[in-house]
């Protein structure tokens, strides 16, 4: 029960803070007359919710697809990755430049490239969530690999294991709550990439109601309040499959 009681109690003060947010959005659209146009009030942008519901649903269907999609590719790609490059310190220090240059090109100057390159479907959007998920957990998981005590690694070599053991049972499980801090700063940003995508080449999805609504700014605010759950959610599984996992991991080692 005292668990229960304790994990409402933590949930408390981020509600408080969002209806506080809310009062405040209130207040600024009623009390001090804030042109809709800047910001309309709270009861229009739930109206949206109601009129165009459906709408709504299928754009956000749309866009956690292709954030969820492009999110697990980046996971078991940067993972993988991660783990080449630790294991080589050379290849890491051939490669790494080029990963971090190709993560700082503005992924709205890439958007358009892609949808040239991989047309209008949902490929393009999927490669550019990849490609802003992907360095993260690169960094995370060769950070997590390369902080394996040295004693776990001595080991490892007077019992004679080979690379992959050396890897599987020890390198990789200590490693796993450092690249869970990498999958928890992806979870965010994988909507962003999905958003960003689809500014160009799109006919569906939140990035593209956004986009369509021109002056509508209740539909683009409600479109905005769904990306933020979005990534809230997002984020909770992450710190939720962390608990599952990362703890296992700290038992391996132990």
């Amino acid at each position: 029960m005292r668990p229960v009681l304790g994990r409402s109690a933590g949930a408390l003060p981020p509600v408080v803070f969002g209806l506080l947010l809310v009062a405040a959005w209130w207040a600024a659209t009623a009390v001090l007359r804030v042109h809709p146009l800047v910001l309309p009030s709270p009861l229009a942008v739930a109206w949206v919710f109601l009129e165009r519901g459906g709408y709504l649903w299928r754009s956000t269907l749309t866009t956690l697809g292709e954030a969820g999609l492009g999110y697990v590719i980046a996971a078991g790609l940067g993972v993988a990755v991660g783990t080449v490059l630790a294991s080589w310190p050379l290849l890491a220090r051939a490669v790494l430049p080029t990963l971090v240059g190709l993560d700082a090109v503005p992924k709205l100057a890439l958007a358009p490239v892609l949808v040239v390159w991989l047309g209008f479907g949902p490929t393009p959007k999927v490669v550019i969530v990849v490609a802003t998920c992907l360095l993260s957990v690169v960094l995370a998981t060769m950070h997590g690999i390369a902080a394996t005590p040295a004693e776990y690694v001595e080991l490892a070599r007077s019992l004679s294991a080979s690379w992959w053991q050396r890897l599987v049972k020890f390198r990789l499980p200590w490693a796993v709550p450092r690249i869970f801090v990498g999958l928890r700063i992806a979870a965010p940003l994988c909507v962003i990439g999905a958003v960003v995508s689809e500014f160009f080449g799109a006919t569906a999805g939140l990035g593209y109601a956004i986009r369509a609504a021109g002056s509508d700014m209740p539909l683009v605010y409600a479109a905005l309040l769904i990306l933020a759950a979005m990534s809230l959610s997002m984020f909770a599984v992450v710190v939720g499959a962390e608990r599952l996992v990362a703890g296992w991991a700290r038992q391996v080692t132990a």
